[in-house]
C-alpha cells in the first residue's frame, strides 16, 4: 500500500493539533508515513493565498483564538495562553532536520511531534540549534547527524523540492495528507482521511 503523504511545517498549529491523531490513524490503517516538511511561507505565496502576516485581525483573532482554543482541548493537545514569541522564526532548520531524518531512516514522527509541541505548549524557538538537540535527545533521536545534515546542499534541495511539490499539488497549507493521491487540508479533515484510509471517496482529485 502506498505511503500517506505528509505535507506541513514544523512551526505549524494546526500540524501540532493533528499529529497524535494522524499517526494513530496511519497505524491503524497499516500506512507508513512520508514526511515532506515544506517552506509554508512559499507555498502560501506560490498558489496565490494570503500570506499570515497580511491577514485580517478577525481572521487571525478567529484562528489563532477560537479555533486554536476548541481544538487544544477536542485533541488534548496543551497550548500557550499567548502567541509563542519565536513564531514567526526561520522554520528552515528544523523542517531540514526532519527531512535529514526521513533520509537516514529514522521514525520521526515523534522529533516532529517534540518540536511542534515545544514550540506552541512551552514557547521553544524551532530555529535554534540547542533547543532542537534537546528535542531531539528527549525522544531518544541522536540530533548530531540530523543537525549536521540539514544544513548540507542535499538535504536543502529536498526541502526546495517539497516546497515546490507543495505549490505545483495545490497544497493549501499546514498540515495537508495525500492518501493515494486524494488531498485533505487541514487536521480538522483527520476523520475523512481516516475514511478514505478505509473507504476511498467517489471522484478524483484534482478534478477533471
Amino acid at each position: 500500500m502506498a505511503d500517506i503523504e505528509y505535507f506541513y511545517s514544523a512551526h505549524s498549529l494546526f500540524a501540532y493539533f493533528g499529529a497524535t491523531r494522524f499517526s494513530e490513524i496511519a497505524a491503524a490503517a497499516g500506512r507508513t508515513i512520508t514526511h515532506r516538511p515544506m517552506d509554508l511561507g512559499k507555498v502560501l505565496v506560490g498558489i496565490g493565498a494570503t500570506p499570515f502576516g497580511k491577514r485580517s485581525e478577525a481572521h487571525l483573532a478567529y484562528f489563532f483564538g477560537r479555533e486554536e482554543e476548541r481544538w487544544a482541548e477536542y485533541r488534548g493537545a496543551p497550548i500557550l495562553p499567548t502567541f509563542p514569541q519565536h513564531h514567526y522564526n526561520d522554520a528552515t532548520l528544523a523542517n531540514c532536520m526532519l527531512i535529514a531524518g526521513q533520509e537516514q531512516g529514522i521514525d520521526i514522527a515523534a522529533l516532529a511531534h517534540a518540536i511542534l509541541q515545544a514550540h506552541w505548549r512551552d514557547d521553544a524557538d524551532f530555529a535554534d540549534a540547542e533547543t532542537l538537540k534537546r528535542l531531539a535527545g528527549e525522544v531518544g533521536v541522536e540530533p548530531t547527524p540530523l543537525l549536521d545534515a540539514a544544513r548540507s546542499p542535499e538535504i536543502q534541495a529536498i526541502y526546495n523540492s517539497n516546497t515546490e511539490e507543495a505549490i505545483a499539488r495545490s497544497v493549501f497549507g499546514s498540515p495537508t495528507y495525500f492518501v493515494d493521491g486524494d488531498m485533505f487540508y487541514g487536521q480538522d479533515r483527520l476523520e475523512m482521511v481516516e475514511r478514505a484510509l478505509k473507504q476511498p471517496f467517489a471522484g478524483s482529485w484534482p478534478r477533471t
